[in-house]
């Protein structure tokens, strides 16, 4: 006859079974590869002692190729909640030591489980993928798994944020549901995302090319921008997780987190021997933020991709702001096509989740050539007016130097709905450069002139001074306010802080039509 205490025995001996995943032999590989299990990742990313396993029990329960007599314990991923920081998030970590990870009907519907209740009580997702793939075994199955998976990150897009984090291979279907959250996370040498792999290519086109080449941490972080971060270890990439939620809020009905900043001078002396006045010098934007925003506070997203803009998260007097600057030492802070679509697509977060945006501008224009056009400048440009115009948190812009064309339309102009918009009194805000100016409307001057070229400096001084500096804009009502550049700081607190309660309606509708 047994007695609770059996029962609690067994209890114990099934959970130890569990918490071993694979076993020793498995784990031992997984460590040899330079990788860590899917508990181990856990207990970094989590507050120590806050974390609650879900569905521990749950077991595939096919028996088609051979898989009748296979235990999997936990199917391959461990599911739960815990605390980053003191707050909420919910999580799943694939364990590659249980069926290399591979996704099954179980293993998915435990995935889908936690994400239902991170949406219900309005908490960050977090994925740890280390995974094969789906498990073939299980056929039809594990492809309804990922359509599952996808359909709650569609749905729940925009409600709580949600955040991947490549830890080993993530091949065919398993890249999409990463490329749906807001934010990918990759490990050097160790990650990888494609669609087919390289023995797959090389079969079908003759290509050969090595897995990091064709879908490792620096390839989606330079060239593709499927990822956002990497870092060298799984420590160094979990670190810098926990880090980026303490920007982040809840869930879309609250605010970020206040930190506690340092009281220090908002007046900046420096800030005017950072930028050149010399429209043509480049300088780099982040030395520019570094005057405005709090010490040691930006964290820039997608650092390597599409350089000519830079974005990111930073603090002002502790809150949380979105960041979107032209940086003229790259393409001199042009806009081309893979440089709007990462502005869009942060526009649109900071939306979706009550983040103030401030656009420090100095740019030149939409970047020209023959194969932007034909790669679609047009639509991808179109991006970021669309992003702008739908985003109704507070929305500051900054021209530091340049806002020609087009593209000073694009990047949050009063017109596309600019809260506020402030200008340096060096700015120069016009259809075209004076120079690019002055050569059309006084083309037959300078062609007729004895000294075609005294007369075109002449005529290029004469644009400057009648259209294109700040105060033509200024007495238009484009720009608010025309500002000593150290007080930029001051001005933009002063906002922040006089906008807080800001509210601002749409037309009702089911969603817009981004031209995707």
């Amino acid at each position: 006859m047994t007695d609770i205490f059996d029962s609690i025995h067994e209890l114990q001996d099934r959970r130890r079974e569990v918490e071993l995943g694979g076993g020793d032999e498995r784990i031992e590989k997984q460590h040899e590869k330079g990788k860590l299990t899917a508990r181990e990742r856990i207990e970094l990313l989590l507050d120590e002692g806050t974390f609650v396993e879900l569905n521990p029990f749950m077991e595939h329960r096919n028996t088609d190729f051979g898989l009748d007599g296979v235990k999997g314990p936990g199917d391959g991923v461990v599911t739960g909640y815990g605390k980053v920081n003191g707050r909420p998030i919910y999580l799943f970590s694939q364990d590659f030591t249980v069926f290399g990870g591979a996704l099954g009907e179980m293993h998915a519907q435990k995935i889908a489980n936690v994400m239902d209740l991170a949406a219900k009580n309005g908490a960050p997702f977090i994925g740890l993928n280390d995974s094969g793939g789906a498990r073939i075994q299980e056929g039809v199955l594990s492809l309804d798994g990922y359509g599952q998976i996808f359909y709650r990150n569609a749905i729940y897009s925009g409600v709580i944020p949600q955040i991947s984090v490549i830890l080993g291979p993530c091949a065919g279907g398993a890249v999409y549901s990463p490329a749906i959250t807001d934010f990918v996370f990759m490990v050097d040498k160790t990650s990888q995302m494609f669609i087919t792999g390289p023995k797959v290519i090389e079969t079908v086109t003759g290509e050969k090319i090595s897995a990091e080449d064709l879908g490792g941490s620096k390839v989606h972080n330079t060239v593709s921008g499927n990822a956002h971060f990497r870092g060298s270890t799984e420590e160094e990439v979990i670190e810098m997780v926990r880090a980026f939620l303490s920007y982040l809020p809840q869930n879309n009905e609250q605010k970020t987190p206040v930190v506690e900043a340092e009281d220090e001078s908002d007046y900046r002396e420096d800030i005017t021997d950072v930028v050149p006045f010399d429209g043509l010098r480049p300088y780099d934007v982040r030395k520019v933020l570094a005057h405005v925003v709090d010490e040691n506070s930006f964290m820039e997203v997608q650092k390597e991709f599409a350089k000519n803009i830079v974005v990111g998260f930073a603090r002002v007097k502790g809150e949380t702001v979105g960041l979107v600057c032209n940086q003229p030492k790259f393409m001199a802070g042009g806009l081309d096509i893979d440089s709007s679509d990462k502005a869009a697509r942060f526009i649109r977060f900071c939306d979706s989740f009550n983040i103030p945006l401030i656009t420090f501008e100095d740019v030149s224009g939409f970047f020209p050539g023959v194969k932007q056009e034909l790669g679609g400048i047009i639509r991808h440009g179109a991006k970021i007016l669309y992003a702008y115009s739908e985003a109704t948190v507070p929305k500051i812009t900054v021209i530091l130097r340049k806002a020609y064309g087009g593209a000073y339309v694009a990047l949050n102009s009063k017109s596309i709905g600019a809260d506020l918009v402030f200008s340096w009194p060096n700015a120069e805000i016009a259809v075209m450069g004076p120079q690019g100016a002055a050569n059309i409307i006084f083309a037959r001057d300078i062609a007729s002139s004895d000294n075609p070229e005294a007369t075109r400096a002449v005529k290029i001084d004469e644009y400057r001074e009648k259209f294109a500096n700040p105060y033509v804009a200024a007495a238009r009502g484009m720009v608010d306010d025309v500002i000593d550049p150290r007080e930029t700081r001051i001005k933009i607190i002063q906002a922040l802080e006089m906008m807080r309660t800001k509210k601002e309606e749409r037309p009702k509708k089911k969603h817009g039509n981004i031209p995707l």
